[in-house]
Formats: C-alpha cells, structure tokens, sequence
C-alpha cells in the first residue's frame, strides 16, 4: 500500500508543462495508478469464512462405472504380471480347509496355528536362544477357507488380508491360565498350536499340556500370536500382563506363503489338541 501511495504522490509532484496533451496523459496516469492502487487494497484484504455445511453423496463402484481404456491399458502389464505371481501353484490341498469341521477346532484353525509355529520357533530360537511354547491366533483373523486342489499365494492373501505381524509375548503362569480359561470359555474355535485343552462335557477344564508337558503355574512361556491381539484386538485381558513382547518383524500372511513354498502338500485335520469329553 505504501508502495503505492509513494508512486501517486510522485505523480502529483511531476512537473507540468503548459500543453494539453501533456496534461491529459498526467490526467490519464494518474487514473490508472488509482486504480491499479483501488485492485491491489481490495483484491489483498484479508477475509475469513465460517464452514456453514458439507455435502456428499454416496458412489457405488460397480459394473456402471465403464473403465476407462486409456487406464486399463496402461496398467494391464502390471496387472497381468501380480496375477501371474499370485496364480502360481506353491503347494497342493488334497481336501478342503474349512472353519467348521470341529467343535473345538478345526482343520483351517489348525493349519495357520501349526504354520505359525513351525515358521516362528526356529526365527524366536536363533534369535533370543529360547524355545517357543505355543501358539495362540484369533478365529476372526482367518478370513477364508483352502479349497481342494492347487494352491497359490493369492490363497494366502484370502486367508490372510490384513498387514498383521507375529510377535512373541512373555508370560507368566497367572496370565497363561487366564488365557487357558478365556479359550474354554469361548464360543468361537480359536486356532491354537503346541497346546492341548482337554474340557469336560459342561466346559469344565480337565487338563492341559503345554509343549507336551503339564501346564505349570509356576513357569514362564512365550507365545506367539499375532500383533493385532496384543495391541487390542477382542478384549483380551491376559496380553496386558505380559512380561515382554519380541517382534519377528514377519508378517502372518509371508509366514504363510514361505510355509506353502516349503511343503508339497498341505496337512492339517481336526485332532485332540482342544477336545470336550462327552461322558
């Protein structure tokens, strides 16, 4: 502003000569600094609004949406190459994998606890020298089933969606018997390994063997389960006792993926590693 009140002060003070075109051009000048000046306050001053309301709409993305060519074509290469990558056969399921073929547990269950463990214990042994008891997953965690037949990383992906990582928590005897009693108490057949439950036919705890060996209150043990239930996850209350936690920096899906890699053929069934008597 003071840049331009400077500039039309000077204009005032040029010297005027006595022709009348001079005169005009001063006059006209002037009335163009004055209003370049008028712009420059006016477009600057500063102003504030009130958010007085938002509004959206809902956009379903399905087959009326046409994609556009251009696009498709463009990342076609690449899609072309992360399906060839998640199509390609790792191992080979000689029956289905499902989720409700127990009672207390299953054979889907079974598989992802049994992987979790055969794929953590060697990682928790080489580095901290100690043994890995068992393990311990959330039913919820496992989103699908293995279909019989050929399967693939994508299979892997479906099982496994979310970016959740394998930890290995400290615990003493207090929380781990807590964590036995919330398991019989359960509705759902959460996936366990290296841990046997035996309940009675009212869901009384009859026994349990940890590592082949009786459940001692008086011991320590280290559990691997998956960061979700130890950040959160359902309520849980025997992680929040937890002496430690060791991060495999391994996520539950590669731990599965590497697993299909190693094997020929997947094994897993219902078994006795959580059972309740009938008599």
């Amino acid at each position: 502003m003071n840049i331009f009140l400077c500039i039309f002060t000077k204009v005032n003070n040029l010297p005027r000569r006595l022709n009348k075109d001079t005169h005009v051009i001063d006059l006209k000048f002037k009335q163009i600094v004055a209003i370049v000046t008028f712009c420059f306050l006016f477009s600057c001053k500063n102003t504030t609004g009130e958010l007085v309301e938002i509004q959206g709409k809902q956009v379903p993305i399905d087959a009326s949406i046409k994609p556009t060519e251009s696009i498709s074509e463009f990342v076609a290469p690449y899609r072309n190459r992360i399906d060839e990558v998640l199509d390609s056969t790792l191992a080979f399921a000689p029956e289905p994998f499902l989720l409700d073929d127990g009672k207390r547990n299953t054979s889907m269950g079974n598989l992802m606890a049994d992987i979790v463990f055969k794929e953590t214990a060697p990682i928790f042994k080489g580095r901290t020298g100690k043994e890995l008891d068992f393990v311990v997953l959330n039913y919820g965690g496992v989103r699908s089933i293995i279909s019989a037949g050929n399967v693939s990383a994508r299979n892997a992906y479906e099982v496994m969606p979310f970016e959740n990582y394998i930890v290995v928590v400290e615990l003493d005897g207090s929380a781990v018997r807590k964590l036995i009693d919330f398991l019989t108490k359960a509705t759902r057949r959460h996936p366990i390994s290296g841990i046997q439950i035996v309940v009675d036919k009212n869901g009384g705890l009859e026994s349990v063997d940890i590592h082949g060996e009786p459940f001692d209150e008086s011991r320590i043990y280290y559990v691997a389960t998956s960061d979700y239930l130890v950040q959160g996850g359902p309520s849980v209350g025997f992680f929040d006792e937890m002496i430690s936690v060791s991060d495999t920096d391994y996520l539950l899906r590669n731990a599965i993926i590497d697993h299909f890699r190693k094997v020929d053929t997947l094994k897993a069934v219902v078994d006795d590693r959580f059972i309740q008597l009938e008599n």
